[in-house]
């Protein structure tokens, strides 16, 4: 299967540097229509024969315009939601306390899966949600899939499942609002990115030293 991982346009909180987890969340700005209005375009080339979006207003938006385009029907699952921030809901990105957040994100791509957001969920149950998902579109047989999620669960799920993306990669290459991340491959074979945000993806111990790891998503 050829998943695309789309992140959702731009909101509000995006611009105010939040970390706004929580559901349903807020809507687009007028830039974060826009994106979305533009995704159908971008995306023409991708014979998409399904799209998900989280249950968070913000990527039904962003999903809604491609659906259209392609005759779908948006299908709403909670497991891609954005992992939540817990105690760390509504910080600054770029606080002390909200660069945890990032952090524990990139513990459970390595490997610390027990680890917990603080008074949130642990990395075990963020991987088994996101899985869930992915399963069963696997399961239904489409080649194409497109996902809209959020930028740290496609950045976390990514670095962890996919063969060619480590962390320092992933942390080192934020995702933009409408950005996608190309995967194919099964569950049960492994997955291996094609493309993150246009630029092909380099073999995993090859993306360069981690960045700035902070963000809101």
């Amino acid at each position: 299967m050829r998943l695309l991982l789309i992140r959702h346009g731009q909101t509000p909180s995006n611009v105010d540097y939040l970390l706004d987890t929580a559901v349903p969340g807020p809507g687009l700005t007028a830039l974060g229509q826009q994106q979305a209005a533009a995704l159908p375009e971008a995306l023409a080339d991708e014979d998409i024969e399904a799209v998900y979006a989280s249950t968070l207003i913000r990527t039904r938006l962003t999903a809604a315009p491609l659906a259209a385009v392609r005759g779908l029907d948006v299908l709403v699952r909670d497991g891609i939601r954005e992992l939540a921030a817990g105690d760390l809901e509504m910080l600054r990105g770029d606080s002390a306390q909200g660069e945890l957040y990032m952090k524990t994100v990139f513990a459970w791509a390595a490997g610390d899966t027990e680890l917990r957001m603080p008074g949130g969920e642990s990395g075990a149950q963020a991987l088994a949600r996101y899985d869930a998902v992915v399963a069963e579109a696997a399961a239904s047989g489409a080649g194409t899939v497109a996902m809209v999620s959020h930028g740290a669960a496609i950045r976390m799920w990514t670095a962890a499942r996919a063969a060619n993306v480590d962390v320092a990669f992933a942390a080192a290459h934020p995702l933009e609002n409408t950005g996608v991340v190309i995967l194919e491959g099964a569950p049960s074979d492994g997955w291996k990115a094609l493309s993150w945000a246009g630029a092909v993806v380099a073999p995993a111990g090859e993306g360069g030293p981690a960045g700035r790891v902070v963000e809101a998503e």
